[in-house]
């Protein structure tokens, strides 16, 4: 077996690879502008609604994106800060958002969790939540927009344990909020952190660190402000959870920071613990074990999203895959296990949203974009090792919205065929059939209803074809898990449709949960899956 080579081991340690969750209007891509600010990717940070600054941010990048001001598509920002080499996969907080962030997720190793102070836990930070415990991955909380009115502190650690069910842990404290923000209380150092303007956030601003015993204290916190955090940390210290790191490792434990992305407040101080707290690429399960990014010394990835027409002027596609081990060169040779040949991957890329730069090198733990000629899909795994392995696939998502879609000018079948089967191959759609009709009438599913106007926008003007869409009121899907079943014989629901997918897969929708339970108890051994596989 070939020797890893020390200089990679060394790469591959310095990587750590997260993606940013959360509700809409969070803040999330002001947090991410930041992070790059301070990796100095970027030199001024541009605000995403950008009444103060003008600019768009750098991580949206499609048409309709900049037209709304908000993210549709995962982005992947790579950047460099103290020596480590961070990649962030920046995923929609759209409250409709598509089954992209759930895919996006599957290809991080820890997750930083973005809350509104003034709202606490939101439905979608609840859904995505799911996908992280489902996958064990370590959670850290930025409590956002303290420079805002706040909700109580207390109040906020207890909607996340109770919402989220996982326990909290604040490794700072906020002192005040809204026009009363003064700063946050380090617990371990036992020292405040007081903030300089940074001129609505475009500049880095100077820290000012200043012990808590330390009698200057008196001239730079009210003291009022000063005997509530007394009360506050006596109160945390005595109920509140210590901070574990291996509980922290398996996802059991969040640890929380407060701040305001906007201004600045707390980022630095974030991002400096949370690469401590996290670890370098994970393992990952593929069908022959757990391939160890420090002991495998072959090339592996898995692609878990891919991209149309990201480029105006070249319609193209852009498959982007996690490296899980080895080293990647440019224009080297792979074997693509799901294809059964070697493939050569070319024009490789890291993204800094719609600027791109061709990269010679990447190692495990990166994120990376090539080019597919219309090969792969997604949850495929390429590989150089001799012995050939296939990382587990990646699950399709339940839909929860639906919908009819036809073509307005007949004529033009071709295009509409094809614009809908490349943007459902992306991922961002479900196709799905009736059961005895041909491909006239398609439904389709969408996890957030955003998606239904990202396609109808898409199909108009990436593949010039009008539609028209009405919607369903099916909420519900399953997958159908038993092997021979006669669909002709299913005894079903008023309210039920069989429908089937593109690879021909029996499924069946729902308006009403109810009628899951009834459909299973009329047809005795049947199994209904929430996850496709």
């Amino acid at each position: 077996m070939p020797q890893m080579n020390n200089e990679i081991k060394n790469e591959i340690k310095k990587r750590r690879t997260f993606a940013i969750i959360s509700h809409p209007d969070a803040g999330k891509t002001t947090l991410t502008e930041k992070f790059l600010l301070y990796g100095g990717a970027i030199n001024s940070a541009g605000s995403v609604k950008g009444k103060a600054t003008s600019k768009h941010a750098v991580s949206d990048w499609m048409e309709i994106e900049k037209e709304r001001g908000i993210s549709v598509t995962s982005s992947v920002l790579q950047f460099n800060y103290d020596g480590y080499c961070i990649n962030i996969l920046d995923t929609p907080g759209h409250q409709d958002f598509s089954e992209d962030t759930y895919r996006t997720l599957m290809a991080a190793d820890s997750a930083v969790m973005v809350i509104d102070a003034s709202k606490g836990v939101e439905a979608q930070t609840r859904k995505l939540f799911k996908v992280c415990t489902m996958r064990h991955i370590p959670i850290f909380t930025f409590i956002n927009k303290m420079d805002r009115e706040a909700m109580d502190t207390f109040e906020l650690l207890d909607d996340i344990e109770q919402e989220l069910g996982i326990a909290t842990c604040p490794v700072n404290w906020p002192i005040g909020s809204g026009k009363n923000f003064k700063g946050v209380y380090d617990r371990a150092e036992k020292e405040v952190e007081l903030f300089s303007d940074t001129k609505k956030g475009t500049t880095q601003g100077e820290v000012r660190k200043v012990k808590f015993n330390d009698p200057e204290i008196a001239w730079l916190i009210e003291d009022s402000q000063r005997v509530q955090l007394e009360e506050e940390m006596e109160l945390q210290d005595g109920a509140g959870a210590e901070f574990d790191q291996e509980l922290v490792s398996r996802g059991e434990l969040s640890p929380v920071f407060f701040g305001s992305a906007l201004t600045n407040f707390g980022v630095e101080t974030f991002l400096q613990h949370f690469l401590k707290m996290t670890s370098p690429p994970l393992p990952r399960i593929a069908d022959k074990g757990e391939i160890d990014p420090m002991e495998e010394p072959d090339f592996s990835a898995f692609v878990f999203k891919i991209q149309g027409n990201m480029n105006k002027a070249h319609r193209d596609r852009i498959a982007f895959m996690r490296i899980c081990s080895g080293e990647f060169e440019a224009g080297m040779e792979v074997y693509h296990m799901q294809g059964g040949r070697k493939v050569r991957l070319s024009q490789p890329q890291q993204m800094m949203a719609s600027e791109r730069k061709m990269i010679d090198k990447a190692y495990g733990g990166d994120i990376i974009g090539v080019f597919d000629p219309g090969i792969f899909s997604i949850g495929d795994t390429l590989t150089t090792s001799a012995e050939r392995y296939a990382y587990e696939g990646i699950p399709t998502f339940a839909p929860e919205h639906f919908a009819r879609v036809r073509q307005v000018d007949t004529m033009k079948r071709k295009q509409f065929i094809k614009g809908i089967s490349q943007i459902a191959q992306e991922g961002a759609i479900q196709i799905f059939q009736e059961y005895n009709t041909g491909m006239e009438e398609i439904i389709v599913g969408v996890v957030g209803v955003l998606q239904f106007d990202v396609l109808k926008y898409r199909l108009e003007n990436e593949y010039n074809v009008e539609i028209r869409m009405d919607s369903l009121p099916y909420e519900f899907i399953r997958w159908i898990e038993n092997e021979d079943i006669d669909m002709a014989k299913l005894a079903g629901t008023s309210d039920m449709k069989k429908v089937k997918d593109l690879r021909g897969r029996p499924l069946l929708l729902f308006v009403n949960e109810w009628s899951i339970r009834m459909t299973q108890e009329r047809n005795e051994g049947l199994a209904l899956s929430e996850f496709g596989r």
